[in-house]
């Protein structure tokens, strides 16, 4: 009986997973107001989400809300997205923010959101047309503008982790009405080149008005179309476009763009001293396993003691080979006796033997329409005779024979009333063999 009653654990765990399962629920977009803001002292941010008619509690982990632009405070009205799922150790749902903007911040993050749903839409963010960064690239093409701190920390970081790799300048315009067409022309020359291993594509920080040709669409579709691998890397590590999302890569900040895009030389060494090791160590424990081996092997019981293990194995053999016969000659039996039922059925439909049968069942047939026909006559004869008797019990010419007679008006008509006659009209007197044409002479009434 206790089986059928949940831990609260139990339940809790279990709505957590039903929550986690709705797919509905891993990006919710909600429009609210704030209220009992805290902000914790190890960089977490919890609060509540209100409207005029519901709560729900939320929180935002360091990690996110490092990146906010704004300091949230009670009363104040944001958009926020989140997934929603459930704190275990109160059993309450609440919305776990990723993103939080405040309500109403204009045209340019409401273009930014609105080609953000379209292209998330079209595939363009789907982590699974991503093309892979080569470990080792050996020419990097670098677009961005040839002025700022930007160029200068790519080129050397380059140089300085990996100097084998050759790097090539694209120069471009990163900010203005001309910025996003330069950009997506250095992308489509360096994919029409095909010499180039990876693409980085970026420029320096700078408020959204100044990073906005990377919000632009054309930049985002030239670099979805790209047949170079990019490594995005946009202004600061709290700045975020939609370049970031169509690239290959995102890196935080240009100098981590170029640390992305090249190992580190000190790190290669290591590693190659670690693997020098490490295969040491594999050859040597592998030698020492094939010895044990190799000692198990020669204490086995089969070197040991070669000929018993020889006259066992014999035996079992002489059994299998005793099995084997009795299961093939079953088999055979059984086989055998399904053909012979299988040709009995196959002769009981053989067009022959049909026919016979049906030829015994029509005979059958006949002879029950016979049988049944005869009876028929002999009963609508019976059945004739008596109705030709019960005529003859009524026919009028039988009872003339008796000495009545039908008298008949001259109109043809029976005469069954005196009233029907006047003395002097003829009539006929229809007797047994013969009719007498007759006057009527006098006429005299008999009472009822």
């Amino acid at each position: 009986m206790n089986d059928r009653y949940l831990t609260v654990t139990a339940l809790t765990k279990y709505i957590k997973r039903k929550f986690e399962m709705d797919k509905h629920l891993k990006d919710v977009w909600l429009k609210a107001e704030i209220s009992n803001f805290k902000h914790h002292s190890r960089g977490h941010m919890y609060l509540t989400l209100k409207d005029d008619h519901s709560k729900i509690q939320a929180v935002m982990f360091a990690g996110n809300n490092r990146s906010l632009k704004f300091k949230p405070e009670n009363g104040m009205n944001v958009l926020a997205k989140g997934e929603l799922s459930v704190y275990e150790p109160q059993g309450q749902y609440q919305l776990y923010i990723s993103q939080m903007e405040p309500d109403g911040i204009g045209a340019l993050y409401l273009a930014f959101e609105q080609l953000k749903d379209k292209l998330s839409k079209e595939g363009l963010f789907d982590p699974a047309i991503k093309q892979s960064i080569p470990a080792y690239p050996k020419k990097i093409g670098v677009i961005t503008s040839p002025t700022g701190a930007a160029v200068r920390d790519i080129m050397t970081t380059l140089s300085r982790r990996y100097p084998i790799a050759k790097s090539v300048l694209f120069p471009v315009l990163v900010q203005g009405s001309q910025s996003a067409a330069s950009i997506v022309k250095a992308i489509e020359t360096a994919s029409r080149m095909g010499e180039f291993d990876i693409l980085i594509v970026g420029r320096g920080g700078g408020s959204i008005e100044e990073l906005w040709s990377f919000n632009e669409e054309v930049v985002a579709r030239a670099i979805h179309a790209s047949t170079i691998p990019v490594i995005s890397a946009v202004g600061h590590e709290t700045d975020f476009t939609i370049s970031d999302l169509v690239a290959d890569m995102r890196a935080a900040t240009p100098t981590a763009a170029a640390e992305l895009a090249v190992p580190s030389q000190a790190e290669i060494k290591e590693r190659i001293i670690s693997l020098d090791r490490s295969m040491d160590r594999a050859l040597k424990s592998k030698l020492a396993n094939a010895k044990e081996r190799l000692g198990q092997l020669q204490r086995a019981y089969a070197f040991r003691y070669p000929a018993q293990l020889l006259r066992q194995k014999e035996q079992e053999l002489d059994k299998f080979v005793e099995r084997l016969g009795k299961g093939v000659s079953a088999r055979h039996n059984s086989k055998q006796e399904s053909l012979r039922a299988l040709h009995k059925r196959l002769m009981l439909k053989h067009p022959k033997t049909q026919t016979q049968l049906m030829g015994r069942e029509l005979n059958q047939l006949r002879l029950r329409l016979d049988r049944a026909f005869a009876k028929e006559v002999q009963t609508r004869q019976n059945q004739f005779q008596k109705n030709l008797d019960k005529l003859s019990l009524l026919n009028p010419l039988n009872t003339m024979k008796r000495g009545y007679s039908i008298t008949y008006q001259q109109n043809g008509e029976v005469l069954s009333s005196t009233k029907k006659v006047q003395p002097g009209e003829q009539v006929t007197v229809k007797l047994f063999d013969g009719s007498l044409d007759c006057q009527v002479w006098g006429i005299e009434e008999e009472k009822q």
